[in-house]
């Protein structure tokens, strides 16, 4: 089988459980730090999936690898290879498939409620669960990119999470372990004491009860990446 590529674009945002989920099933996976300066691939055909991780920085940025990065997710979308984005790989998704990407009113960082949508794609993907608990980080929302069904809201951000057929871009992070949350945690204290706000949690907050909360999101995780595997190429 070819391996799935995953796309590193900031250095503590790595695959997290999405790697010990492909691990548990066999499937062989590569890990590309595009943060490290490693080159993109020209073409997606070598591999079954492509798989873009969250960053600090802003998809709109004048940064050298994302306009190669949405060519790539359109060239994957017009193969029929299935794509993944977390986070600031979701909005790299929605905008090379003619979405906008835009500041959010409220910034959501830390652990909150999603709401799952009402519809038959939704339920393919997370079957007869209504909500869950899920972490956040971010400061900018995604549009929903024509031809795509809105699979989770939150509170303060109306796109969570989107399907295209086989495409699945996500602005929540599911990917959490107990060691990343710590990690951005510390990582980004000053950026959570400057980001007042209702959805900005604190240190002690996040932390409560987290090997539980992180231990539901993975059975989360679990659901949304076993139906996203079911279409990887061979």
């Amino acid at each position: 089988m070819k391996p799935v590529a995953i796309f590193r674009l900031f250095s503590i945002e790595g695959p997290g459980y999405f790697s010990t989920f492909l691990d548990s099933h066999y499937i062989p996976w590569k890990l590309i730090k595009v943060d490290f300066g490693e080159d993109l691939p020209a073409g997606p055909e070598q591999f079954s999936g492509l798989v873009f991780m969250g960053g600090a920085m802003s998809v709109n940025d004048d940064l050298p690898w994302i306009a190669p990065a949405q060519a790539l997710i359109r060239q994957a979308v017009g193969l029929d290879i299935p794509v993944l984005g977390h986070c600031l790989g979701g909005q790299l998704i929605s905008k090379a498939l003619g979405g906008l990407v835009s500041s959010c009113p409220i910034k959501e960082i830390g652990w909150g409620k999603v709401s799952v949508a009402d519809n038959f794609i939704a339920r393919e993907w997370l079957s007869d669960l209504s909500e869950f608990e899920s972490f956040h980080w971010h400061g900018e929302i995604f549009s929903l990119p024509e031809g795509a069904t809105r699979l989770l809201s939150s509170k303060y951000c109306e796109n969570q999470a989107f399907a295209i057929g086989i495409h699945l871009g996500m602005q929540c992070h599911v990917e959490m372990t107990e060691e990343m949350v710590k990690v951005w945690y510390q990582v980004g204290a000053e950026e959570i004491a400057n980001s007042p706000g209702p959805a900005v949690q604190s240190q002690e907050a996040v932390r409560k009860d987290l090997a539980n909360r992180v231990s539901a999101l993975n059975v989360i995780a679990k659901c949304l990446y076993t139906k996203w595997i079911s279409s990887l190429a061979i």
